[in-house]
């Protein structure tokens, strides 16, 4: 009795990744219905923003943040050990 190993190998491989290819669509349309149903029932307020706009006092802070990571990473890169 001969078993061709390659063949079997190759069945299985096509079987487990439509099995994986079939789970992530799924798992896609599910993720959008999810969305769509947040979205319809938890609205975003328009006043609120993702990102807010800094004002003058911390634009002048963040030179001071930068200089302070920048010689963080000095330091770090010449004494590492």
């Amino acid at each position: 009795m001969e078993v061709n190993l390659v063949g079997e190998a190759l069945k299985f491989m096509a079987l487990g990744m439509g099995i994986v290819f079939t789970f992530l669509i799924i798992m896609m349309f599910a993720l959008k219905a999810q969305a769509a149903i947040i979205g319809k029932y938890f609205k975003e307020d328009k006043k609120t923003q993702a990102y807010p706009v800094p004002c003058q006092s911390e634009a002048k802070d963040n030179k001071k943040i930068v200089a302070a990571i920048t010689s963080a990473i000095i330091h770090h890169n010449t004494y590492k050990g």
